[in-house]
């Protein structure tokens, strides 16, 4: 994984990791009686929004909920791999707000689309991108996320996936950055 940021975890991420696992364990039983066919799935999905509590799926996409959920269910028991939602679908308002304020901060519209992009073209607003932690999390997406129709988008943002199910297993173009313009009449997706 290129430019991929330093893993920075404190001593108390590995233990709300291990605890984690543990409840997921635990909450098995539960979840069997819930529905026995994918007891798995929900103890792993219930675990996670306790290590992550202010993760919010609503918003996302259907699919790509799905698609998530799945995905970070079969890193959590295959791999052992823990993956949180950092910041899903966001409203038109908050997206400008949000260029609006990097704009400001770099000085220039060309400067702040390298990190953020306008409402009209996130795809955040269209409930599709996901950003997503800690950064072992990311890796493991990177590398099994096409089994979900999941990609990494852009080298300066290790946390940035998007649902892609267009792309039939094959990873789109990553781009440097988000705001990299492509020739009209050259679609993204």
């Amino acid at each position: 994984m290129n430019e991929l940021a330093v893993s920075t975890d404190r001593p108390r991420d590995h233990v709300f990791e291990l605890l984690t696992r543990v409840l997921a364990v635990v909450l098995l039983p539960i979840a069997f009686l819930h529905e026995p066919g994918r007891a798995r799935f929900f103890a792993c999905q219930w675990a996670l929004g306790l290590r992550f509590p202010a993760e919010n799926l609503s918003g996302l996409d259907r699919a790509a909920r799905i698609a998530f959920t799945e995905a970070r269910a079969e890193a959590f028991w295959r791999d052992g791999q823990l993956i949180g939602l950092t910041s899903g679908h966001r409203d038109a308002a908050e997206q400008h707000r949000m260029f609006a304020d990097e704009v400001r901060r770099t000085g220039s519209v060309d400067a702040a689309r390298t990190h953020v992009l306008p409402a009209e073209e996130s795809t955040h607003v269209r409930g599709i991108a996901m950003d997503v932690r800690p950064t072992e999390g990311a890796r493991w997406l990177e590398v099994h996320g096409d089994r979900h129709d999941l990609y990494r988008r852009y080298d300066n943002e290790w946390w940035h996936f998007e649902f892609r199910p267009d792309c039939e297993g094959e990873a789109p173009e990553r781009l440097p950055h988000p705001g990299v313009r492509r020739p009209v009449g050259v679609p993204d997706w």
